[in-house]
């Protein structure tokens, strides 16, 4: 499967599963989410769902485990919306790039300068 088509289909599923996590999902558990990337594989069998979710790590982890739970719905949402040779299987992931890009910049402001 070409790149292109690929991007499209992983842009296709974060946009089917943002709408499902934020309209439709009433677990409790799952607080303030972004669906931030989705990467299948080249087969469609598989899919990594990146997430960040706003609040503690402990919100965080409750939060995926809704997610986690809720997989088999918003597995099916997708099949019914997108038409795909295969209905991927969700995996959900915390994607940490917010908190990495933080720490890098706290790094960046504590490092002394090298034309002193």
């Amino acid at each position: 499967m070409s790149g292109d088509r690929m991007r499209r289909v992983d842009e296709a599923v974060r946009e089917v599963l943002s709408d499902a996590v934020a309209k439709d999902l009433k677990d409790p558990r799952v607080g303030f989410v972004t669906v931030t990337d989705v990467r299948t594989s080249p087969d469609l069998r598989h899919a990594r769902v990146y997430v960040s979710v706003l609040g503690t790590a402990e919100e965080r982890e409750a939060s995926l485990a809704g997610l986690r739970s809720a997989h088999g719905y918003l597995q099916g949402r997708v099949g019914a919306e997108l038409r795909l040779k295969h209905t991927p299987q969700l995996d959900f992931l915390y994607d940490d790039t917010a908190e990495r890009a933080q720490r890098l910049e706290r790094l960046l402001a504590h490092r002394p300068d090298p034309a002193a």
